[in-house]
């Protein structure tokens, strides 16, 4: 089976699916920052009728043309229950959700993607050094939270396969003596035994490398210019990212839904990680580009 990409709305193409196809789904959602667009977008009025600095010649209605410009971040299916009903259908059973947020509304996304089945058992943070506050009075914004859910049993991550290396665990020293004998790994506590593990365990903190001092965790700094070419998409996430969500939680040739394609970043990282892409994107323009990543793996396209 090879990567497909689908030109269509997510919720209306996921509900032909079949049930529990996909072995996992890592997604971008539109964050939906600019969810004024109902109220302040083209061709509404100010409020009142009256007030055009808060209605059609206003700021709040140029935010309404979505961030960066980009319409398709003002609705709020990030947010719908009805649309995480049809990815945990879609999903096999101990299927796990890894679904990127904004800070400002993580909260919404969680709590419909809950309500529609998932149970959320942790989540990760993309922490990033680059950025600048959106207005003066704000914080800078220095990470991004992943909600990270399962549909049913408790799963198995692929723990190994993603250690971060540059250090070295000899389990054969415990470093805890609750009972007399405590068996850790096959090592028993002052008698000889155990293994050495290289790399740390993952951790649920992903950072950009701020200091290297205490770069145990997981490295991924945003995308650049040049791995982000000539897309007019202004949120891609860095290959490396998703490269190592994917395979956290996808077994190897297993098949990864993205209902939220933008550029195909997803569709790439499951090429290079062994995996199978689904790809869905709504936008026409993206899906020139995401053909275009994926074309350079020479991969056959569904």
């Amino acid at each position: 089976m090879e990567t497909k990409i689908i030109n269509a709305d997510s919720l209306e193409h996921l509900k032909t699916l079949d049930d529990n196809i996909f072995d996992s789904c890592v997604t971008d959602p539109p964050y939906h920052l600019a969810s004024i667009v109902k109220r302040f977008g083209p061709g509404q009025k100010g409020i009142n009728n009256k007030d055009e600095k808060e209605g059609r010649n206003g700021p709040y209605h140029r935010a309404a043309k979505g961030f960066m410009g980009q319409t398709w971040d003002g609705g709020d299916i990030a947010f719908q229950k009805e649309f995480w009903e049809q990815v945990y259908r879609t999903l096999k059973p101990g299927g796990i959700l890894l679904a990127f947020a904004a800070t400002r509304n993580y909260h919404r996304m969680a709590v419909a993607v809950e309500d529609a089945g998932f149970e959320i058992f942790d989540m990760i943070n993309w922490i990033y050094g680059s950025g600048f506050p959106k207005r003066k009075n704000y914080l800078k914004p220095a990470h991004e939270p992943i909600v990270m859910a399962r549909k049913g049993v408790n799963p198995s991550l692929n723990i190994d396969d993603c250690r971060v290396p540059g250090y070295e665990w000899d389990t054969s020293k415990n470093r805890r003596n609750t009972q007399k004998e405590q068996i850790f790994k096959g090592g028993w506590k002052g008698k000889e035994g155990g293994e050495k593990i290289s790399g740390r365990y993952p951790a649920n903190i992903i950072h950009d490398g701020l200091e290297e001092d205490w770069a145990k965790y997981f490295y991924s700094p945003k995308a650049s210019k040049k791995e982000k070419g000539d897309t007019q998409h202004p949120t891609v996430k860095p290959l490396a990212l998703i490269r190592y969500l994917i395979k956290l939680v996808t077994p190897k040739e297993g098949l990864v839904l993205d209902p939220f394609a933008g550029t195909g970043t997803t569709g790439e990282a499951c090429i290079l990680e062994g995996r199978i892409g689904y790809l869905i994107e709504k936008q026409k323009s993206y899906i020139i580009d995401i053909e275009k990543r994926l074309g350079k793996h020479n991969e056959l396209l569904g």
